[in-house]
């Protein structure tokens, strides 16, 4: 009897050692239940600037959504689809900009709200965007005088 007693402890500690393991993951992973609510929208850019699926959407610092995918349309152009949380408003004179977290830090979506009465709905675009600056781009303009 003794040892079905060890037996049965050390199987409940270890049910919740890997009950905790999994909480911990998903929670440091920031991982979303599938169907967890928000909406859709759009965005076109010239450039995608290294934007993944995943990477964080703002507004005035503030997570408000996730980029979704990121893929090339028939336009040579990257379009951009973005979940936004339900709630949150964009208005239609929006602008999308790809910016990087520091110096070298990971690329996200700036969204700077704008002044129109009128919102983006599910699965409509945000017209206006920016691109990413050119580090690369610029230096060789300026080492090569074309400044």
């Amino acid at each position: 009897m003794r040892k079905f007693d060890t037996e049965l402890s050390v199987g409940i500690f270890l049910l919740i050692g890997m009950l905790a393991l999994g909480y911990l993951s998903i929670k440091l992973g920031k991982m979303e239940v599938i169907g967890s609510g928000g909406y859709s929208v759009y965005a076109k850019f010239e450039k995608a600037g290294g934007v993944k699926s995943g990477a964080v959407v703002e507004i005035a610092g503030v997570q408000v959504g996730k980029v979704k995918s990121v893929v090339l349309d028939k336009d040579y152009q990257a379009l951009m689809e973005f979940t936004i949380q339900e709630g949150v408003k964009i208005q239609d004179d929006a602008i999308a900009s790809v910016r990087t977290k520091g110096l070298i830090g990971e690329k996200y979506i700036l969204i700077t709200p704008g002044g129109s009465d009128r919102f983006v709905t599910k699965g409509n675009k945000i017209r206006e965007t920016e691109s990413p600056v050119d580090i690369e781009e610029l230096i060789g303009k300026y080492v090569f005088g074309k400044v």
